[in-house]
């Protein structure tokens, strides 16, 4: 694995910025809400590092959205909520559900949408830097323990991407993290072009 250049979590924070960018203006027509999307920071971590990286929500069940991905770099990309965002978010956008044998595929339904939506616009802001298009799969909505979302896909030393995703949907405030873990060679494949293209 090449070094980590000084500027790349800055850079990478721009990417992933405009990504998201898109991903609001997507919504705000779809869900017609005024929907703010920002990242505030991007941080490497290792996959053993993660649990002790999202200890305030590791233990408890969280909500992700996964969506694979293939072509100039490899991996798997997800959104994930701790089990309140997630709660909140369903509610401000399919409304107040009254409890039935429909609420859990309501729920599913309506984060798999937003996950499938950011993640496509995060995923087609790295595409355009590496001058290709990605193929993405279909996504798939998961709970659990964030460990176990995790750990039987990517198994590589090079560094997992996080950043931390602030929803501002009608003035209320949701927080999730966006994960990339990339197989081997991708992260380096990431990292030269993020530094050629933005010179770095």
């Amino acid at each position: 694995m090449i070094p980590i250049k000084e500027g790349l979590k800055d850079a990478l924070k721009e990417i992933i910025n405009i990504g998201v960018g898109k991903a609001a203006g997507t919504l705000n027509d779809l869900l017609n809400k005024h929907i703010i999307l920002e990242v505030p920071n991007v941080n490497f971590i290792s996959l053993e590092e993660m649990d002790h990286a999202f200890s305030t929500i590791h233990t408890l069940t969280v909500s992700a959205v996964r969506l694979k991905f293939r072509g100039p770099i490899c991996g798997l990309s997800s959104l994930v909520f701790p089990p309140e965002s997630a709660a909140k978010l369903v509610d401000m956008l399919v409304g107040e559900v009254p409890i039935t044998d429909d609420l859990d595929a309501i729920k599913v339904g309506a984060l798999s949408e937003v996950g499938n939506i950011i993640l496509n616009a995060v995923m087609a802001s790295f595409g355009d830097l590496l001058d290709s298009r990605l193929i993405f799969s279909i996504p798939v909505y998961m709970e659990g323990k964030i460990s176990s979302v995790f750990n039987e896909e990517v198994k590589c030393p090079t560094p997992v991407i996080s950043a931390t995703a602030k929803f501002t949907v009608e003035e209320h405030q949701i927080y999730g993290e966006i994960i990339l873990l990339l197989e081997i060679g991708a992260f380096d494949v990431l990292s030269t072009a993020v530094i050629n293209k933005l010179e770095i």
